[in-house]
């Protein structure tokens, strides 16, 4: 039986994992989970996942709930191209340390976006969020001067994750003139082939859930 991906396209941690499956030419059975219908928190997926996040990932008897541990599995157990996660210890070090970033960064200052938005009822963006962004913005653009990708000179899993997420901060506080090395990189990353397969229905579902609390007053 193949793999399978529970997933939800405005989720930039799903649209990660899928892209990846993509890259590596994964078997797998996409499917789709909608948290507002409540659908993260059924017996079923509360087995796989305590956490009820997106996206879960399943081959076989292992379920994975944390995109960059997908990602990496990924890249080990399906990956053809040893250049999104090379064996070199130093290499992979940096690009670990990358994905660390996106989540515990980059993510996080996101999720403190949506999750008042959602679950609060919040309108708008405060003062404190916006810095969060221009700061998230600031890091990557000083991370970029150094090389002309996240965690290498060429794109890797690290690349892949901070896509996803990127993508999304931008959706809703659009890159400025100052941040050219980071925009280059987005544009970059816009023509992937991977990129394009997922971003239409990832934007789509974006404006569906993004657009009326966080860009209102």
């Amino acid at each position: 039986m193949p793999a399978k991906l529970y997933k939800l396209n405005a989720s930039p941690p799903a649209r990660a994992a899928m892209m990846a499956c993509e890259i590596f030419k994964v078997p797998v059975e996409m499917v789709n989970v909608d948290f507002v219908k409540g659908e993260t928190l059924t017996p079923e997926y509360l087995k796989m996942n305590p956490l009820h996040t997106i996206p879960v990932f399943a081959d076989g008897d292992l379920v994975i709930h944390n995109s960059h541990a997908i990602l990496i599995y990924l890249a080990e157990v399906y990956g053809k191209d040893s250049s999104f996660y090379p064996k070199d210890v130093k290499q992979r070090a940096l690009i670990n340390q990358k994905l660390f970033f996106d989540d515990g960064v980059l993510f996080a200052k996101l999720r403190n976006i949506t999750y008042p938005a959602f679950a609060l009822g919040q309108r708008g963006l405060t003062e404190q969020q916006l810095k969060d962004l221009e700061e998230c913005y600031e890091f990557l653009e000083e991370i970029l001067s150094r090389q002309k990708y996240i965690a290498l000179d060429h794109i890797t899993i690290a690349d892949v994750a901070a896509y996803a997420t990127v993508f999304v901060l931008d959706y809703i506080l659009p890159l400025n003139a100052k941040y050219s090395k980071l925009s280059a990189w987005l544009k970059e990353m816009d023509k992937q082939p991977y990129a394009v397969k997922h971003k239409a229905e990832g934007l789509n579902m974006l404006a569906t859930y993004i657009n009326s609390p966080v860009n209102s007053k």
